[in-house]
Parts: structure tokens; C-alpha cells; sequence
């Protein structure tokens, strides 16, 4: 959503609305490569760090955790696919938050947004945390809570710089995505060179059932999460009508290469019993390459990587909160911008809150990274769900609209990609834990608010 944030120019008559709205909006600056870097960026978040271990615990086969991430990138691909057309035709940097307002009205975008305050990206923020508190509890334990510490400290400190007006720029952001993605090609590079010989001696898991295989899906599918951002990225790219869909595709194809090569040589290294009992795999494999030392030196990149993505979220969370209280009335209080620190203040440290609160649940559950994939991945593929049904409504309702990017294969695409996010929304639901059922009792909450306020937009709403 535009983060309406920029006071116009001085020197901007009044009288001139139209140069008023010039200024204020987002300008078309970002290439093809600022969006592949930013899509891949985004993507290869430090789940890859966790979820091998997950997949490979309820797989119990190697090929089977490979075909699961193979799959994983297969789906991601459809759905690309799919907003790669709804972004190059509906350019705005509103995202899914606009696709949904102009597919099924107002109210439909007002519990997204509630979602995405209160479920998808303050879950993403504590899984993310969790990730970060069990590699910090291995190089510097705080006792049988350590990894909860860690995550409840780390969310509290990046809220509070925020709130002090931490900036980062795309350039930061591009340097920060190479250094990511160099570090994840030395840790399967160690992988590769350590000995797997002591795994043998270790019995591997059961192999998955086919029912099985469905929650295996929403680990995996959660750790390829993100590319769906790339349609906030619409309204400031340049010629989205080619730029969207070249780099969704270009990003995903990196992505799922990467993520095979790395899993690959995590079970090359450890096999499935290994690689299924660990909870910090990737400093493991470093460790059985190079021995402890290795290992410290792993745990303290993916530490910094972590910040730097926990960071992130709660930047951008925070500003999409921000831009939602300024248009709904039941929200208005998240719509409020504090102009000595120039940050949206209220957002922030609801947001804040609402993640340390996730983190206290986690912790009760003792398994805080599953609880908190349990707790978004019900929501998070209902509206995935929608978006691809968004599509299909929009090609009926605005037939004449100029499209630069077709989905191939329409209507089969996006018919197998909405049927995938919905067995998928099954799966997180009949496969899962207390977290799926907290994260929709939320959502529900999001639907009561809309049905006593109706989802009124403060004023005059943005025209979808």
C-alpha cells in the first residue's frame, strides 16, 4: 500500500493538485535487476536455515524431501505466473490489498489488511525471531527458554530503532541479498566437503504417508513465501508491464535452484536422520567440515542475516499498517505519523506487541517455529487463494483492460494454483496445532470487526 509519507514540495502551489499528486506518488525508478534482487531477497529469508530439518523429519527419504522442494518452487511458479498479471495490469504498489479491493470490494481488502497486521506479517516476524533464538541459544545459551528470549529480545530492539527512524536504502538492501545468497552457496559448499560417515549409525525417520506429504507442503511452500511482495513493487518499476513477470520468474528460478543445492547437500552431508534432528543444521554441516569454529562462524552470519530480516518486515510491516489506519476508520489509531521521529509510531509498536505476544505463544508450545508457520500458513493461503480467484474475476468484470502480461495456460493456471493454495489451507488446517487455530480465530475477529463497522473507509476512499 503507498506510504503516503512525503510532505509535497514548498514550492508546489496549492492550487495545483495535480502536481501535488505527482510529488506524492511513487515514481517508476526500480530495474529489472533491483526487482530481482529485492523478490530473492525477500524469498530467501532464513526459514532455509530451519525447514530442512522439518521436511526431512516427516519425509524420512531423501528423494522425497527433494521432490517436496521442487514442488514447492513448481507451485510458486504458478502463482507467479498469476500476479504477474494482475501487477502489469493493475500497477500499484497497494499490492494484494488493491487486486482484492477491485475483485471483491473494500471490505474483502480491510480484512486482508487485518490479516497481514495481525497474522501474516507479525507471524512471519516471530517465525522469523525463533529461526535467530535457536542458532543464538547454540553459541550463547540462556537456559531452557533461550530461543524465546532471543526472539522477544531481538523484536523489542528492532521495534525500538525503528521507532528511532532507522532507514535502509536499495542499496543496502542489494548488498545485504548478495551477501546472503554468497553465504548460503559457502554453507552447501561445506556441506559438499564434509564426511558423512557417522550417519549411517543413526536410524532415518519413517518415510512420509501421502497424507503426510501435505503438511510436509506447507513447510516448504512457507520458506518459498514472499515472492507473492513483488506486486507491492508494481507502481514503482519500470515498464511493468515486461519487468513483473520477467522477474518473478527469473527470481523463482534462482530461488528453487538454490534451495535444491542446498538442501541437497544438507542431506549429502548429515543424511535424513541427521538432518531431521537438528534444529541448526546449517552450522552442523559447517562443523563437520571445519570443525567447532566453522560452526560459531555460521551461527553468527545467519544471526546477522536474521536481524537484517526481521528488520525488514517490521519496516515494511509497519508502513502498510500505517497506510491501512489512514483509509479505515476501525484503524485509524495505526494511521497516525510521528512527525519528530518521522516513523508511524502507533503501527510500530502494535506491531511490536502483537509479535512478542506470538513469541510467548511459541514459547508455551515449545516448538515456537512450527507453532508459528501453524498459526500463518491458514491465512496466508486463503488469500493466496483469493488473489488467484481475483484474477479470474477481474478478466470477466474488465474484459477490455490493456493486459502486457497474460497468464499462459488461463484458465488452467490459475484454476491449479488456486486448487493447490486451497489443499494447502486444508492441509495447514487438518494437519496442524493449536497455532492454526489461534491464527483463525483472529482472522475471525478481523471478520466480526467488518461486521459492526462494515469496513468503512475514513472519507473519501482510494479509487481501486
Amino acid at each position: 500500500m503507498t506510504d503516503m509519507t512525503v510532505a509535497p514540495h514548498r514550492s508546489v502551489p496549492v492550487s495545483d493538485p495535480s502536481a501535488l499528486s505527482a510529488r506524492s506518488a511513487p515514481l517508476p525508478t526500480l530495474s529489472l535487476r533491483d526487482a530481482i534482487c529485492l523478490i530473492v531477497g525477500t524469498v530467501v529469508g532464513i526459514g532455509i536455515f530451519r525447514t530442512p530439518s522439518v521436511v526431512a523429519g516427516h519425509t524420512g527419504d531423501a528423494g522425497i524431501a527433494l521432490l517436496a522442494w521442487l514442488a514447492g518452487g513448481v507451485v510458486s511458479l504458478l502463482g507467479a505466473l498469476c500476479y504477474a498479471e494482475l501487477a502489469s495490469t493493475y500497477p500499484n504498489t497497494g499490492g494484494d490489498y488493491h487486486f482484492l479491493a477491485r475483485a471483491f470490494g473494500r471490505r474483502s481488502a480491510f480484512l486482508f489488511a487485518w490479516a497481514r497486521l495481525c497474522v501474516i506479517q507479525t507471524g512471519a516476524i516471530a517465525l522469523l525471531a525463533f529461526v535467530l533464538g535457536d542458532y543464538a541459544a547454540e553459541l550463547l545459551p540462556l537456559g531452557a527458554w533461550s530461543s524465546a528470549l532471543y526472539a522477544a529480545l531481538v523484536i523489542v530492539a528492532l521495534t525500538l530503532a525503528n521507532v528511532l527512524g532507522v532507514r535502509q536504502g536499495m542499496a543496502t538492501q542489494n548488498v545485504l541479498t548478495t551477501l546472503q545468497l554468497g553465504g548460503l552457496l559457502f554453507i552447501a559448499v561445506a556441506a559438499l566437503a564434509a564426511t558423512p560417515a557417522a550417519v549411517s549409525a543413526v536410524a532415518p525417520p519413517a518415510v512420509a504417508s501421502p497424507r503426510a506429504f501435505g503438511l510436509v507442503m506447507v513447510f516448504v511452500l512457507l520458506t518459498y513465501g514472499g515472492w507473492n511482495e513483488a506486486a507491492y513493487l508494481s507502481g514503482e518499476v519500470r515498464d511493468p508491464g515486461r519487468t513483473m513477470a520477467r522477474a518473478l520468474v527469473w527470481s523463482l528460478a534462482v530461488v528453487t535452484a538454490l534451495y535444491l543445492l542446498v538442501n541437497w547437500s544438507f542431506l549429502a552431508a548429515l543424511g535424513v536422520a541427521g538432518v531431521a534432528g537438528s534444529k541448526t543444521v546449517a552450522a552442523d554441516v559447517v562443523q563437520q567440515a571445519f570443525g567447532p569454529r566453522g560452526a560459531q562462524i555460521t551461527g553468527g552470519l545467519i544471526v546477522v542475516a536474521a536481524l537484517t530480516s526481521i528488520n525488514a518486515a517490521i519496516f515494511t510491516g509497519a508502513r502498510s499498517s500505517y497506510a491501512v489506519g489512514r483509509d479505515f476508520g476501525p484503524l485509524a489509531f495505526l494511521g497516525r505519523w510521528n512527525e519528530s521521529t518521522r516513523t508511524p509510531l502507533n503501527a510500530l509498536l502494535v506491531q511490536g506487541a502483537l509479535a512478542v505476544a506470538l513469541v510467548g505463544l511459541g514459547a508455551l508450545t515449545r516448538n515456537g517455529f512450527e507453532t508459528m508457520v501453524e498459526y500463518t500458513a491458514p491465512v496466508f493461503w486463503l488469500f493466496l487463494f483469493l488473489a488467484g480467484v481475483a484474477l479470474m474475476v477481474l478478466r470477466r468484470r474488465d474484459p477490455a483492460r490493456p493486459r502486457p502480461f497474460r497468464t499462459p495456460l488461463y484458465p488452467f493456471t490459475p484454476l491449479v494454483f488456486c486448487a493447490t493454495s486451497g489443499y494447502l489451507m486444508y492441509s495447514s488446517l487438518a494437519y496442524t496445532g493449536l497455532g492454526a487455530l489461534v491464527g483463525v480465530g483472529v482472522l475471525l475477529a478481523g471478520a466480526l470487526v467488518v461486521l459492526l463497522t462494515g469496513g468503512r473507509p475514513r472519507g473519501q476512499a482510494v479509487t481501486p
